[in-house]
């Protein structure tokens, strides 16, 4: 990799940083008919598809069982994986139960005033699959939804000759209620609209490639969805004092994920940053995604940059908004406090990207394109629904009388002032 100056940058290349495109609008099109077919055909459309993208020919769409069974297998045969996969599910599940809001009302000069919280009835979440298989998003997307009450959660994983054992057995681990075998764009409509096997639900999340992403799109209003994900990103901050071989390694074992991920390392430290690039070099063809990993180093949206000044490597980093926020520094809490646009910050050496990944306990599934600018990850407030209380008695509205009132007739709304005004006759 070479090292590139932030200011040096054309608007074109700042373009390439900060305006990441997860490739959604290109098979908007085809996505769309993907939907309609399936709202309208139910589990005709969805078998086709299977067969059409999957290359297989699905039987039961429903394997809630095989999971089950999946999870006894690998129990019976004391399988390291299992007890993995237990671990960090007790680890998620902690985390996540510590988001949990409480219910409250207070007394606002006499007024009775609060709010509760209640979960949404049924969610479904998407659990990547196919060619690999990822049983620690089965985990972050169920857990959440199952500490937040959802009565109904529902998964659905792409179909395989053999769906990964080590998928199910996490999707049986995490709580789910009922799990499907259907993947792509069609399992998100099979989800949002129901099919003859597939229980509709009323909010989708979990991450996907771009059709999955694209159908979470098409879909957004007629069911509610988490955010739209691209390619997964990574920018690490350092100081001079970061070793330079611990910011590769968080360049490449992100790179390794798709070659349109987008992997950054920043810094104010001219030899950091050139030990870094060379350290990248020498790092990709020792690992086995090689081939996917330079990919993504090629990469427009990938770089190692140095800024002038450590402030104006913090400016870059907050524009950037990454998903994964790794900060490699002698005083990374005083870079933290300056920070705002990140979906998950890991501060220190010791702290890799893996480690939320798969067991830190915090969650995985995180806004990227800059999304944390503007909302956060995966978390129980996703299955959340809020709503407000208020009990006021007549020495309470009788205060606020006049304020309704006269608003209330400011705006033409004469009956509403009437109703306050009738509580006095």
């Amino acid at each position: 990799m070479d090292v590139r100056a932030v200011a040096d940058l054309s608007p074109a290349e700042r373009r390439a940083f900060f305006e990441r495109d997860a490739g959604v609008e290109a098979v908007r099109g085809d996505v769309r008919g993907i939907v309609e077919r399936v709202r309208k055909e139910g589990d005709v459309a969805v078998r086709e598809f299977a067969e059409e993208f999957d290359g297989i020919a699905v039987g039961n769409l429903e394997i809630t069982d095989e999971a089950a069974r999946a999870h006894d297998e690998l129990a019976d045969a004391d399988d390291p994986v299992l007890d993995a996969i237990r671990e960090a599910a007790d680890n998620v599940r902690a985390f996540h139960e510590r988001q949990r809001p409480e219910d409250w009302r207070e007394e606002f000069d006499g007024r009775e005033l609060g709010r509760r919280f209640r979960p949404i009835d049924r969610a479904g979440v998407y659990v990547p699959g196919g060619a690999a298989a990822y049983p620690s998003s089965a985990l972050m997307g169920v857990i959440p939804a199952t500490v937040a009450g959802v009565d109904h959660v529902a998964v659905a994983t792409p179909p395989a000759e053999e769906i990964s054992p080590a998928t199910l057995a996490a999707i049986h681990e995490a709580g789910a209620d009922a799990v499907y075998q259907v993947g792509g764009a069609q399992a998100i409509a099979a989800l949002a609209y129901g099919t003859e096997t597939v229980t509709n639900v009323q909010k989708v999340v979990g991450p996907g490639n771009k059709w999955v992403t694209a159908a979470k799109a098409e879909v957004q209003g007629d069911v509610e969805i988490d955010f739209l994900a691209g390619p997964s990103e990574v920018l690490v901050l350092a100081d001079g004092t970061a070793d330079p071989e611990l910011v590769a390694a968080e360049l490449l074992a992100q790179a390794e994920h798709d070659p349109n991920a987008s992997v950054v390392a920043v810094t104010a430290d001219a030899d950091l940053a050139a030990a870094v690039a060379e350290a990248v070099e020498a790092g990709v063809d020792e690992r086995a995604r090689a081939e996917t990993i330079r990919a993504a180093l090629d990469n427009d949206a990938s770089g190692v940059l140095c800024a002038r000044s450590m402030p104006e490597a913090v400016l870059f980093t907050e524009e950037y908004a990454a998903e994964h926020l790794s900060i490699m520094a002698e005083d990374d809490e005083a870079l933290l406090d300056r920070i705002t646009n990140a979906g998950s910050v890991f501060l220190g050496d010791f702290s890799p990207v893996a480690a939320g990944d798969y067991a830190a306990g915090t969650n995985h599934v995180l806004p990227t394109n800059g999304g944390a600018k503007r909302y956060g990850g995966l978390s129980v407030d996703t299955f959340l629904r809020s709503s407000t209380v208020q009990r006021l008695d007549r020495e309470s509205l009788s205060g606020v009388a006049d304020v309704v009132t006269t608003l209330a007739e400011a705006e033409g709304l004469e009956a509403h002032a009437e109703s306050v005004r009738k509580r006095f006759e």
